[in-house]
């Protein structure tokens, strides 16, 4: 049986999209999906309620911090691709946007 990954967090939940023309479908589901919460496990640890894409973006920024190595932190990264891009797709989304997002520079937070 292969090992646990490091980093373990459920799929998302399917997308509330409330319809109407406000949004598109599929630019709301990447919105959504930036912020999606979750229980996200590292090593054993319970990180409680966290929104899981700032949450891998501070896992891949400093892998060590949480006991990670950077190959581990990957991992993570590619486990929400295929979960959130799979939950995007279902809602006309492009999964690739969601490895766009990754690939931009996170924003500072205020006074920082």
């Amino acid at each position: 049986m292969p090992d646990a990954p490091a980093v373990t967090f459920p799929g998302p939940p399917r997308i509330p999209y409330p319809g109407g023309c406000v949004l598109e479908p599929g630019p709301y589901a990447l919105e959504y999906l930036l912020i999606w919460p979750a229980d996200v496990t590292v090593n054993g640890e319970v990180y409680a309620n966290r929104q899981v894409f700032p949450f891998l973006r501070e896992l891949l920024a400093d892998p060590a911090a949480f006991g990670l190595s950077r190959e581990e932190a990957e991992a993570a990264r590619e486990r929400f691709l295929t979960l959130a891009g799979q939950a995007l797709s279902a809602e006309g989304g492009d999964p690739a946007w969601l490895r766009r997002e990754f690939d931009r520079a996170p924003e500072r937070k205020a006074g920082a």
